[in-house]
């Protein structure tokens, strides 16, 4: 069987019998990957500390064609990430970032997925818990950029007009963007978006720090991206951890 070598993280984890795990990984030069990794709940020399989540490090993997899953013979971890487990906020944003990847990506290399997935989970991890929401929302706007489905925000997206950045203006998910006022009276319905929200969102985009003025207009922007999420990239299915992230109380911050 071809041996796949290179750096991977690891966005979700679960047992498989007595002492094996099932692991999917995000890869630099294969996308995601399923794999089997026999004896990882006892072996720490093949795999590090069991294959933590969010754990980055060089993955073997055993490639097989026509299988789906994948032999994993060594994890050498690198980074473990373990803080994340420190706070119940940054886990929950790591989640939801790990999901939309694990939802969305595909099987290919794409090396600046990967590389946007390494920094949204660096920049999570070094967030205080109260600022760990705000680090998700900016991470995951970039995941779903690297992913090709970048909104249009500094001008109008029917008409090209460059757009006043003061203003409160239609944000439509159906046309990928926003709109000026008067394609806005031809367009599609949205949902209005003050001009600060805009301006935050595309510093998100351009991997500028941007912090939304009250704990109300972070949570509008948590709406905001689950609803162009499931108009842009959704399947059908629910997004649990994301659900999860959105209706937390955020009292434990």
């Amino acid at each position: 069987m071809p041996l796949l070598v290179g750096e991977a993280i690891v966005l979700h984890t679960f047992d498989y019998l007595e002492s094996s795990r099932i692991v999917r990984l995000v890869t630099r030069d294969a996308g995601l990957r399923s794999a089997l990794a026999r004896g990882a709940r006892r072996s720490k020399r093949r795999f590090g500390s069991g294959l933590d989540l969010f754990a980055q490090g060089t993955a073997s993997l055993q490639v097989r064609a026509g299988r789906d899953l994948d032999t994993l013979t060594a994890f050498d971890e690198v980074e473990g990430r373990g803080v994340m487990a420190e706070s119940l906020e940054r886990f929950m944003g790591a989640e939801t970032v790990a999901e939309i990847v694990l939802r969305f990506g595909a099987v290919h290399a794409d090396a600046h997925l990967f590389d946007t997935v390494e920094a949204a989970f660096n920049n999570i991890a070094a967030a205080a818990p109260a600022a760990a929401r705000d680090a998700t929302l900016a991470a995951a706007w970039r995941i779903v950029a690297a992913l090709g489905h970048a909104p249009m925000l500094t001008q109008c997206v029917e008409c090209g007009d460059a757009l006043d950045d003061s203003a409160a203006l239609l944000f439509s998910h159906s046309a990928g963007g926003v709109l000026c006022p008067r394609c806005a009276m031809l367009g599609p319905g949205g949902r209005k978006l003050p001009g600060q929200a805009r301006l935050t969102i595309a510093a998100w985009l351009d991997g500028r720090d941007a912090i939304p003025s009250s704990d109300a207009e972070s949570r509008a922007h948590q709406r905001l991206l689950r609803e162009f999420i499931e108009y842009h990239v959704h399947d059908g299915r629910g997004l649990r951890a994301f659900d999860l992230w959105e209706s937390a109380d955020g009292s434990a911050a």
